[in-house]
This record gives C-alpha cells, structure tokens and sequence, in this order.
C-alpha cells in the first residue's frame, strides 16, 4: 500500500521529485498523476493498494479522514455495545475452566496410587487371614494330640511302689503314702523272710 500527500514544486529540483514520486503509481486514465500531487489540498492524498492477487491497484485521490480516538478507558456501556456487536459473542463471553493435560496426568497418577494401595491392602489382609488359619489348624491338631494321647496306666499307689512306675510328679501326699508303703512292704517282707527260713531250718 502506498499513500502519498501532496508535493510543492518550485524548483526545478522539486518537480523532479514530484515525476519520480508519480512513476511510482499505477496510472489511473482519469487523471494525471503528475498535476494531481502539486494540486492535492488539506486532507486528501493519492492512495494504492494492492489487490487480491499482489498487484497494485491504480492510483485513487481520495479524502484522508484523521483517526478518531479518546484518552481514557472505555465506559461500561461502550465496552458492552462492542462486546455485543463482536463477531465471536455468544462463544468467549463465558469463562470455562477446562480440565488440562497436566490435571488428567496427576488424577491417573492419584488413581493409580490409590489402586497400588488397594492392592497391598488386600495381600496383607489374605496373608493374615492365612496366618490365622494355619495356626487355627495347628491347634486344632494340637488339641487332638493330646486328646488321642493315652494316658499312662496306674495300678493305684501300690503298683506304683511295687513297679516303680511313675511318668507323672508326685504330690506330696502321694511321695509320703508311698514311702510309708514301702516301708510296711520291707518289714512284711522280712517277717516272712524269716518264717520261712526258720520253718525250713525246723524240719532238718
């Protein structure tokens, strides 16, 4: 795009200038590119632009209209009338928080987590229901053992004395009975010790 405001030419160095600056143009038949520079007044300008396919388009005179523009925020009611006159109303004026990669990252990472826990939960517990039936069934077959077990076969006291059985402690009570038995056991012994000795000794 190329704008050019108007030339003044006096010397014959300016209107040089001013020939250079209008070969610059594309020609428009409507007027004299040349002539037109030194006559443009206040506001107005020779203007090309390039068109769709790049080349320029031909030289227009044309009235320049100064920017219009004010220092200083925008009121409420201009910022809604242009917001409402926007293209893209109705698809940005609502603020949406969309969930982000790094957000999905760290919730497969949470939920993995969470997962691996479970996980180890349930070993320990299954192992610890493991213990408790293996030493359930250790007792159980304890407990038959010594059911099954059969006890030791006693005579009472004085089998016990005679045989010298015993595979279980003795009580007190039991020690002294059987050493009192074992006592009235010798003297019987040798009282028929002795009559039998002394009826054999009779007889020769």
């Amino acid at each position: 795009n190329r704008i050019q405001h108007a030339l003044r030419a006096f010397t014959p160095r300016d209107q040089k200038a001013v020939k250079v600056a209008a070969e610059t143009f594309r020609p428009n038949p409507a007027f004299v590119t040349e002539e037109v520079i030194t006559a443009l007044g206040v506001g107005e300008a020779l203007v090309s632009t390039l068109m769709s396919k790049g080349e320029p388009s031909m030289v227009e005179r044309t009235k320049i209209l100064p920017p219009r523009s004010r220092m200083g925020p925008l009121t409420s009611d201009e910022r809604r009338e242009l917001i409402d006159r926007s293209p893209l109303f109705g698809r940005y004026e609502d603020l949406v928080d969309r969930e982000s990669a790094s957000e999905m990252l760290q919730q497969r990472a949470a939920e993995q987590a969470r997962e691996a826990a479970a996980a180890e939960l349930d070993a320990a517990l299954a192992r610890q229901q493991e213990l408790g039936e293996e030493l359930g069934s250790s007792r159980r077959i304890g407990s038959k053992g010594r059911q099954s077990a059969p006890e030791p076969s006693s005579g009472g006291i004085l089998a016990d004395i005679f045989t010298g059985g015993g595979g279980r402690r003795q009580s007190p009570a039991e020690a002294m009975a059987k050493s009192m038995a074992r006592s009235v056991g010798s003297q019987l012994g040798r009282t028929l010790v002795r009559g039998i000795l002394g009826s054999l000794m009779k007889g020769r």
